[in-house]
């Protein structure tokens, strides 16, 4: 049976027995997995991080329904959530990854934290010449005001000058001259 399921829970078709194990733990521990919740972590596993939207797609549910199961999982210690609304994703936690043998993916995974999220932006602009405040939020994971306040900031360190007036149309470049830090 645990080969049955994990060649059913792993992506390439090879047996993942530390994901099975992490499973047919659980359920001895009296934590027993619903459908659902089985499709999300193995989304999650493979995918490495999650919305609500995408979720729902996952268990063809309302959307609702999925981040209450998603929450269900946060709540049972196996995934943790970032950010807030419709921006807030989930991906497995550091002891769900250590118990699946992946102690590093954690980082990798969880590695939008803050303190980040600026260097991402200044790397973005880099490649690109400008961003916009929509394309922060997606880039970072973070809600639409989070992001024009990670743009504002920028802008107040000397990284980043607007380009265009107010409003959505704004998008940001590289600073250039003597006031560039």
């Amino acid at each position: 049976m645990i080969q049955t399921l994990s060649r059913r829970f792993s992506q390439s078709g090879h047996a993942n027995r530390d994901f099975v194990r992490l499973v047919v733990e659980e359920n001895q521990a009296g934590q027993p997995f619903r459908l659902d919740d089985l499709l999300l972590l193995n989304h999650v596993y493979l995918e490495r991080r999650t919305t609500a939207k995408e979720a729902a797609k996952i268990i063809q549910k309302p959307e609702n329904e999925a981040r209450a199961a998603l929450e269900r999982l946060v709540e049972g210690g196996l995934l943790e959530a970032s950010g807030e609304g419709k921006a807030r994703a989930y991906h497995l936690c550091a002891s769900t990854y250590r118990r699946l043998g992946e102690r590093a993916a954690y980082i990798r995974t969880h590695g939008f934290e803050p303190l980040q999220w600026g260097q991402m932006v200044l790397q973005y602009v880099e490649k690109h010449g400008e961003i916009s405040r929509a394309e922060v939020a997606e880039l970072c994971h973070i809600s639409g005001p989070q992001a024009y306040r990670l743009l504002k900031k920028l802008e107040r360190e000397g990284h980043l000058t607007p380009i265009g007036t107010k409003g959505r149309s704004v998008k940001y470049e590289r600073r250039i001259g003597e006031n560039a830090r």
